[in-house]
């Protein structure tokens, strides 16, 4: 079981303070580094000093950390045409030496492309202009050096790309897909995902998505054992209930509520989540780390939690 860090920055965040909790991360032995990616803060929240773009982060990261992998949940496909997004993603994987993964997901939140003039089509074509995507960016990565890529898409069609850069890791840089849509969202994980990741949901809804994957997976002949599976919870862990109360206290949340929903509660309790979320199928799970400042609590599960797993 991988335990990764993930972060929210549009609730409010500078490069800065993302950067030491990646250091924090890589040196108490987290295997990545995720951030979201959106440009408008939800909720209460301020948003101050304002959103910073994941993949501009994820470049200073490539080249200020040394180990630790780095990664959206998830980009939006609205947000990027996919040759440019293929050209960026390849040369984060150069800058970092082959340490990249690419979550892509097909965009959600309305108001933030209305709050920075960027189209919203319906969601039948979000999953349209998506699948265009997933097959622009496999395609030119995959392409040979020396030939060139076309691709009769109705939204992205591509003619004669050269096709590059090439990123350093080999077939490709991993892609992440997930959420639970019951049709699409498991057709295009099996024909595109290296890993399917679940954001914020049962124990019970993993294993019933899970399932509807590695079906679709068995209707096209993929091995589901090719793929990796995943969750994303909001993390409180605190060594007393004195200590978990103000971590939920800071985040505008209850203890009872993120026992129930997150991974709450003593190191212990905490162990014994995961352990439920494994025996759904999970193998990596996403630490949502909402207080960007509590390095502490990074170190805390570093210590308490991963030997146990």
């Amino acid at each position: 079981m991988d335990l990764r860090i993930f972060t929210e920055p549009q609730q409010g965040a500078s490069y800065d303070q993302l950067l030491a909790v990646a250091r924090c991360a890589e040196d108490a032995g987290y295997d990545a580094f995720f951030r979201s990616d959106h440009y408008l803060m939800m909720g209460e929240a301020s948003g101050e000093p304002g959103p910073t773009d994941a993949w501009t982060t994820l470049a200073g990261l490539a080249r200020e950390t040394s180990r630790i992998r780095l990664g959206t949940l998830m980009t939006a496909a609205t947000f990027r045409l996919p040759g440019p997004l293929a050209i960026t993603v390849a040369q984060v994987d150069q800058m970092s030496g082959g340490r990249v993964e690419l979550g892509i997901g097909t965009g959600w939140y309305a108001d933030e492309h209305t709050a920075y003039g960027i189209p919203f089509p319906s969601v039948g074509e979000r999953f349209d202009r998506l699948e265009e995507q997933l097959a622009v960016i496999t395609g030119l990565w995959a392409t040979p050096s020396g030939q060139t890529f076309d691709f009769a898409g109705r939204h992205y069609p591509v003619t004669g790309s050269p096709a590059l850069p090439k990123p350093v890791q080999q077939p490709r840089p991993p892609i992440l897909l997930g959420g639970m849509g019951p049709k699409r969202t498991p057709r295009l994980a099996a024909r595109y995902a290296d890993e399917f990741n679940l954001p914020f949901v049962s124990v019970a809804d993993t294993v019933a998505q899970f399932e509807r994957v590695r079906a679709a997976c068995a209707d096209i002949g993929r091995d589901p054992a090719e793929m990796r599976w995943s969750n994303a919870l909001v993390l409180c862990c605190g060594r007393d209930e004195a200590e978990i109360r103000r971590r939920a206290e800071a985040i505008g949340r209850e203890p009872a509520e993120l026992r129930e929903n997150g991974l709450a509660g003593t190191p212990a309790e905490v162990v014994d989540k995961i352990g439920r979320y494994a025996e759904a199928g999970s193998e990596r799970i996403y630490l949502q780390l909402l207080d960007l400042a509590d390095l502490d609590q990074v170190e805390l599960v570093a210590a308490e939690v991963m030997p146990q797993l």
